[in-house]
């Protein structure tokens, strides 16, 4: 059974750093896309980073490069999301979602939440300004 469990959300000032974990179980990473997404009120959800290790394909949304960290601890079955230089505007709740690459086409990885069949609880980040 696949599952995902994310941690790490909080509030921060503008400016601010979190860093996101998605702990997962029930698959092998290595085939496998891991997405973070994220939820405002009243917005849809969009994709934030994404990453398939197979082809190390990694996608960042033009708001948080540079600023947004994706990566993968294989030995401790956990991908982060170190978001550093926080806005108000990346208050959300984040969640990190799972699927097989090869369906999700890996140039579109984080292109549609819907895709993905596998999802965490989502965790709340809140940035103040």
């Amino acid at each position: 059974e696949v599952q995902l469990v994310e941690s790490g959300g909080g509030s921060v000032q503008t400016g601010g750093s979190l860093r996101l974990s998605c702990s997962h179980s029930g698959f092998t990473i290595d085939d496998y896309a891991i997405g973070w997404f994220r939820q405002a009120p009243g917005k849809e959800r969009e994709g934030v980073s994404c990453i398939a290790i197979y082809d190390n394909s990694t996608y960042y949304r033009d708001s948080v490069k540079g600023r947004f960290t994706i990566s993968i601890d294989n030995a401790k079955k956990t991908v982060y999301l170190q978001m550093n230089n926080l806005k108000p505007e990346d208050t959300a709740v984040y969640f990190c979602a799972a699927d097989d690459p090869y369906f999700l086409g890996y140039d579109r990885l984080c292109e549609r939440a819907d895709d993905y069949a596998y999802w965490g609880q989502g965790t709340q980040v809140t940035v103040s300004s």
